[in-house]
């Protein structure tokens, strides 16, 4: 067994697996469908949150690579391996597009190899680190990007498990302080909304019987995290409404895309 291997642990649900269940992958086990079918009986709506994220990502990837002209992407938190991932979606774009994609869950590392495949002209790196771990991201992403130029710096479901707000706002500081002008910063965060009380059950079932544990904010509170920056319209919303081609039903997920 390997050392990724044998960091695996499949006794417990793993929100990155779940995420994968819910978005039709493959990627899980037992434990994380069980617990991802609870969760779905407590809200219905979280798999319709799951998708909406992925497209979010999408349509904020394309935006930057073929409007803003970005060719660099920091992934922070990238999870599974799925359909349009970032360098799939920025390529397509921009065949010489770079992404750094950063994770520390032991799955994501066995799959890493799936998200090493990207264009000739291009170039994909793949990092074991904790969000928590800046300097050592920026440090080794350095290697792959070239930050005196603008980066898109993606944040997509993976502030929420930094519980400590001030922590949380620091680190996301500390990380676009180090990027270019012209930099950008897309983020996407789970939300205390009146309107949507089942969502605090199913965080609540989750907090638990999960890992890791999840910190739901408020929409101002996410705002926040773009303090400083020039949003892009139309500003924080639901992630499901981010220039979305047709109207659909908002999530519990709020997102934004915001310009240094």
């Amino acid at each position: 067994m390997t050392d990724i291997e044998s960091r695996i642990d499949t006794t417990r649900p793993h929100t990155a697996r779940i995420w994968n269940y819910w978005t039709g992958g493959k990627d899980n086990y037992p434990v994380d469908r069980a617990a991802g079918d609870e969760i779905r009986e407590l809200h219905p709506g979280i798999g319709a949150y799951a998708k909406a994220d992925r497209l979010f990502l999408g349509r904020a990837v394309r935006h930057l690579a073929e409007q803003e002209g970005i060719r660099q992407f920091l992934d922070i938190g990238t999870g599974l391996p799925s359909a349009d991932n970032t360098h799939e979606v920025a390529q397509r774009a921009a065949p010489d597009a770079r992404v750094v994609y950063v994770d520390n869950d032991p799955l994501v590392l066995a799959h890493a190899q799936a998200l090493l495949v990207g264009t000739p002209e291009g170039r994909i790196d793949y990092l074991d680190a904790d969000l928590r771990d800046v300097d050592d991201i920026l440090a080794a992403a350095a290697k792959t990007l070239d930050f005196s130029q603008p980066v898109a710096l993606m944040l997509l479901g993976v502030v929420i498990f930094i519980e400590d707000d001030e922590q949380s706002y620091a680190i996301v500081r500390r990380l676009m302080d180090a990027l270019a002008p012209g930099s950008h910063l897309v983020l996407s965060h789970t939300v205390m909304h009146p309107d949507m009380p089942d969502v605090d059950e199913a965080v609540a079932f989750w907090n638990e019987h999960g890992t890791p544990k999840l910190t739901q904010r408020t929409p101002d509170a996410v705002a926040r995290y773009f303090d400083g920056l020039e949003l892009l319209e139309p500003g924080v919303v639901s992630c499901s409404a981010w220039r979305a081609p047709t109207p659909t039903p908002d999530v519990a997920m709020y997102a934004g895309v915001g310009r240094k």
